[in-house]
């Protein structure tokens, strides 16, 4: 995928590339494994059908051994680098055909169309306020949808979205860093960047990295498994909205069904490059020392004796133990699953998977660590773990967060998705003297609604969900797994230098009045999208209607109390604790969270919604159904 945005944006005008040393790149392993070394050569072909055929010949001698080969290359990964682009403004308006606001990227006037393109629906790549589809062939049921013209595509619309949206002054070239996590399906042994690190790369101020850049693309699909992957775009003003994205998808279908040979010719001809190296990852982590170092009063090593392991899950989070914990004096031995690896062979890279948890857990106790800290794929999530091997996740992750944050500044207020507890409402305003703002799930909607409140007069300083993306002010509002972790750094280090002792005792004082539910799950309601009871209309209208239906009928039980203010689905209170069935952001789901002081009341909540969910025929109701008869 990073070959293939590189290739379209050096060609959709006169992108000049600024590219990594190598290129490894397979996009769907029927087209290629690709390795060049870039000192100073032009690399050519955008969307060839030379260029195709000569990836198929590569694709079908590595097809075999492919995973074993990606598992060897990333053994051998030493640095972590970063592309860049230019763009000329005005010569992609002036090569490119424009019609509508849409670059044709380099396409000449033709009606021939080219015959190996398929017909692609770009909207169905649309994930919210990202761009996600499979992008390595060979698991069943999953069609490829990110292939190299798609992705070309994408890319080009991208550039031309860019320049609508930016002033153009036709003597600047335009910028675009381009960076991934581990991802086989990206390119492999160079480049691995992490999200956060993308944005930052359009606001870091410093001409030896060409900084800033105009926009940004990370290729990722966060922990999604091995064949997915997918795009985020970033500006100087944050990641890209939904209505952005669907923007720059209907462009690329546009410019898709632009390409012609001679189109594709005329791309062979301008697909000149230049190449530079640049580590900006270094740059990055060393902004996250330099906070800590703040923090500590200026103190070179305020972590000298901490012993804390990192799990990186084999994604992109590898360098956080050594370029950020060892510059500040932390022990590090005992981290694991560093190397990239887009496999993911040890366990998924999530801070919300169960085994990635434990994983973590057993690291800390067994290496007799302080702290330990996990990241998920492209570290915009993380968590952490204490000494004793309690978890800073979830609930507890917001707690400590909101504990820290309304040190810094009373009284402000703390955004958080639909399905946080009734027991953080209650920590955040009743202890922490601040005001719990629930909104909806989806980490863009909760950072936008942050941004809105403090549009309105409302102070937010913090905006977090329980999966783990949190953003804060101060850092741009930027979900970065890395920053909140050094907002846990700080506040050892700043301990530490005020002679308090402990180790991460300090991070679970803060919470210890968090009152936790003792039960806890999860559940989804699969709406059959075949059923006849749809007759014919969408998902979402159906679930919208069991929502209606179960919002009625808790109002008329006398023991349950509909939530005053709430953004998202049906929270109801009752039996000492709450349920909350909300309709799926992009699946034909119901997910279903309950929490309670016992599995008996539990049972008792979950009756109440089986008992609405049950005049739905089209609504699976089976997992609901086991829940309450155990």
């Amino acid at each position: 995928l990073y070959f293939s945005l590189s290739l379209a944006l050096a060609s959709a005008s006169s992108f000049q590339l600024l590219r990594p040393f190598f290129i490894s790149f397979s996009l769907s392993h029927r087209a290629s494994v690709i390795m060049a070394e870039l000192t100073g050569k032009i690399v050519q072909n955008l969307l060839s059908e030379q260029c195709c055929q000569q990836n198929r010949q590569f694709g079908t001698l590595y097809q075999r051994d492919r995973c074993t080969q990606y598992k060897r290359n990333l053994l051998l990964f030493q640095g972590r680098k970063l592309a860049w682009t230019g763009i000329s403004a005005m010569q992609l308006r002036s090569v490119s055909n424009v019609n509508r606001g849409v670059v044709y990227c380099n396409a000449a006037p033709s009606t021939t169309a080219v015959p190996s393109l398929e017909k692609v629906d770009f909207l169905k790549l649309q994930n919210g306020s990202d761009i996600r589809g499979v992008a390595v062939d060979g698991v069943a049921g999953e069609p490829l949808s990110l292939t190299e013209p798609v992705t070309q595509a994408i890319a080009s619309a991208f550039a031309a979205w860019l320049l609508d949206k930016k002033t153009a002054d036709s003597s600047k070239r335009f910028k675009i860093s381009i960076g991934h996590d581990s991802r086989v399906s990206a390119q492999m042994l160079q480049v691995l960047a992490s999200t956060p690190a993308m944005f930052n790369s359009t606001l870091t101020k410093n001409e030896d990295f060409q900084c800033p850049v105009d926009g940004a693309i990370m290729i990722t699909a966060s922990h999604l498994p091995y064949n997915r992957n997918g795009f985020k775009f970033f500006t100087n003003a944050g990641g890209l909205g939904k209505a952005d994205i669907k923007d720059i998808l209907e462009r690329a279908a546009n410019i898709y069904n632009g390409f012609t040979p001679e189109s594709l010719k005329e791309a062979e001809r301008k697909a000149s490059s230049t190449i530079s190296k640049v580590d900006y990852m270094t740059v990055y982590a060393s902004d996250l020392v330099a906070a800590v170092r703040e923090a500590s009063g200026n103190i070179e090593k305020p972590l000298e004796g901490f012993h804390i392991v990192v799990d990186a899950g084999n994604g992109a989070g590898g360098f956080f133990a050594g370029k950020v914990l060892e510059p500040l004096g932390a022990i590090t031995s005992g981290s694991q699953f560093l190397e990239p690896d887009g496999l993911f062979p040890n366990h998924i890279p999530n801070p919300e998977d169960k085994a990635a948890m434990k994983a973590i857990t057993q690291a800390v106790l067994d290496n007799k660590a302080d702290l330990g800290i996990i990241f998920d794929t492209d570290v915009d999530r993380s968590a952490a773990v204490d000494s004793t091997g309690r978890e800073f996740n979830r609930n507890r992750l917001i707690a400590l967060m909101s504990a820290i944050v309304l040190e810094e500044h009373p009284g402000t207020t703390i955004v958080t998705d639909s399905v946080t507890s009734d027991g953080l409402t209650t920590f955040i305003e009743n202890k922490l003297g601040g005001k719990h703002h629930r909104f909806k799930r989806g980490y863009k909607n909760v950072i936008d609604e942050a941004i809105r409140l403090n549009s309105i007069g409302e102070e937010s300083h913090l905006a977090i969900e329980t999966s783990g993306h949190g953003a804060l002010k101060e850092n741009h509002w930027l979900d970065d797994g890395a920053y909140v972790m050094v907002k846990l750094l700080n506040k050892l280090a700043s301990a530490r230098a005020s002679g308090q002792t402990g180790g991460s005792k300090v991070l679970t004082d803060l919470v210890e009045e968090l009152q936790e539910p003792a039960v806890a799950v999860e559940l989804r309601l699969k709406i059959d999208q075949n059923h006849a009871d749809l007759k014919g209309g969408s998902f979402r209208d159906y679930g919208e209607a069991v929502l209606n239906y179960l919002e009625n009928k808790s109002e008329s039980d006398p023991k349950l109390q509909k939530a005053p203010v709430n953004h998202e689905g049906v929270r109801v209170s009752g039996y000492g604790g709450w349920f909350l069935l909300r309709l799926s952001l992009h699946d034909p789901v119901l997910p279903l969270n309950i929490e309670a002081p016992s599995n008996e009341d539990a049972v008792k909540l979950g009756l109440a919604v089986l008992s609405a969910a049950n005049e739905f025929s089209a609504l699976d109701t089976s997992a609901l159904t086991k829940f309450v008869q155990k």
